[in-house]
Order: structure tokens, then sequence, then C-alpha cells
């Protein structure tokens, strides 16, 4: 069987994902055509239900879960791994309910963890999540949320963080921050489902078996960052939440999943919340 499977070209994904498309493991009769881009051009797909399994960010994940089924493995959750709200260094003091704010997508996490933090700043400007430190400081917008490597660049490019909208969220909340998980289509079937979960825990598991080491994979598809920046990369997002969820995982998800649907005015189809992962009933 071949399917369809989407994520993003940053380093925890890559590394995540390079023995199971690298032919490093055996898939039996399951066949993967790849396909890299954007989260958010993945966000956008998946509510097209454009892929069979995809990288995706919650809210896009939350809307779409009529079609899609969240995995236990390849997740990105954490401490200590939030998008930042940042300002130029000449931006003293802004009223950031009046500001115009760079974020990396409307379907985004980032986006949906601003709101619960400023549930009145409204002026958002959607972009591609590696131009928003550019926005910022050339002006574009006032303030911007950033996202990926760019947690570990801004400050040399002469921006200041207002605040950690992930530190926020556990502060109030006292669960990780979700950011964003892998999910296949309900039609593939619980075997399906299930063969493809191990894979993906196959393939992380055999790659942390070889890190620090960063595979050429890897690299490729992260050009323009050095290998420390790479290491950074994945130490942060790759953890035991992305080898298997756990309860604490999924409870910070349902957290998530129940301040989405308060915050969205149009949240789209309902799905409650003991529907989201694989293991449990559709009923």
């Amino acid at each position: 069987m071949k399917l369809t499977l989407g994520f993003s070209p940053c380093p925890n994904d890559t590394f995540i994902f390079d023995a199971l498309v690298n032919q490093k493991i055996d898939t039996g009769d399951l066949e993967f055509e790849v396909v890299l881009d954007d989260v958010e051009t993945l966000n956008q797909w998946a509510l097209q239900g454009k892929l069979d399994i995809t990288k995706l960010s919650f809210p896009a994940f939350f809307q779409s879960a009529p079609a899609y089924v969240l995995l236990d493995s390849g997740s990105a959750l954490g401490k200590g791994v939030g998008p930042l709200l940042v300002r130029s260094a000449s931006l003293r003091f802004p009223d950031i309910n009046q500001c115009s704010i760079a974020i990396p997508g409307v379907h985004t996490t980032a986006n949906l963890l601003l709101s619960f933090a400023y549930p009145d700043a409204t002026y958002k400007k959607p972009m591609l999540f590696s131009a928003i430190e550019d926005a910022v400081l050339n002006g574009e917008t006032e303030l911007g949320v950033i996202i990926h490597e760019n947690r570990f660049t801004y400050q040399e490019k002469g921006l200041v963080k207002l605040m950690d909208l992930g530190e926020y969220w556990e502060e109030k909340m006292k669960v990780p921050v979700p950011l964003g998980g892998i999910a296949a289509r309900r039609t593939l079937g619980k075997e399906t489902l299930q063969k493809v979960n191990g894979l993906i825990r196959k393939s992380l598991e055999l790659a942390r078996d070889t890190y620090p080491q960063v595979t050429g994979y890897v690299k490729e598809h992260a050009q323009t960052m050095s290998e420390q920046v790479m290491r950074q990369h994945i130490d942060l997002y790759v953890n035991n939440y992305s080898l298997d969820l756990g309860k604490e995982g999924k409870k910070s998800i349902r957290e998530l999943y129940k301040v989405f649907n308060t915050l969205q005015v149009n949240p789209g189809e309902a799905v409650t919340g003991n529907r989201l992962f694989m293991e449990e009933p559709e009923s």
C-alpha cells in the first residue's frame, strides 16, 4: 500500500522520519510518498484532506479531526518549547493589543497560544515563519511570533523577547506545551494506523541510537543552519513525548482542545475529546 506522508523540512521532523523514508528500517507492505513543506501549508492541506499521514499544528488537527486521528508517535510537545513574542529593540513599551503582529499561520499552535495570552490582540499578519524576524526588524509589523530555529537566533538579529508564550501556557495550565502532531486518515483502519505508528516510533528510536550524529538527510533540508543549531532544534523539540504521547501528553492536548473551542468563533465540526487519539473508540 502506498501512502502519502507530509512533514516539515525542520530538523526535528527530518530527524524523526529519516530512517522511515530512507529505507533504514523495513516498512513491510507499506510504501511512502513523501512531501516536505512548511507546517502552515500542511495545516491547510489537512483541512482539505489532501494527505494520508501528515504533520500538522494542533488547531489544524482539531478542525480536521472528523477525518484524521492523532498517532501516538512523532509529536512535538514539551516544556520550554513554546513560541516567543518578540519586538525590535527600538519599540520600547508596546500596547500589544494594538500592535500589528506577524504570525506563522492562522492554523498554527503559535497563533492559538498568542490568542490564549492576548485574546484582544487581533491585528495579525500571517506569513512564512522564516520571514517573521525580518518583518519585525524592517518595520513591516511591530511584533512577531517566532517558532522553530528562530528561537535560537532572534537575539543575534537585535530582537527582544516580550513573552514566552509557551511558558505562559505552562504557568496557567500546568501541562506541557503541545505544538504539533502526526495525524492519519481514520479510513486507513486500525491495523494500518498501528503499523504506521510503530514505524514512526522505530524510525525515531534508530535516530536516537545514533545521536548526536546529524545525518545527511537532516543537513540537506537545513542548509542555512549550523550543526549546533540543528542539534539545539532536535534537543528542544524531540523528546519522550515524540516516542509516545503518554497520559500527560494526551492531557495537554485535551486542554489545548478546550482552549481552542473557547477561543474560536467557528471551530468547525465538533469532535469530542475522547475521539482525538487512535486507540480510543469512535463513539
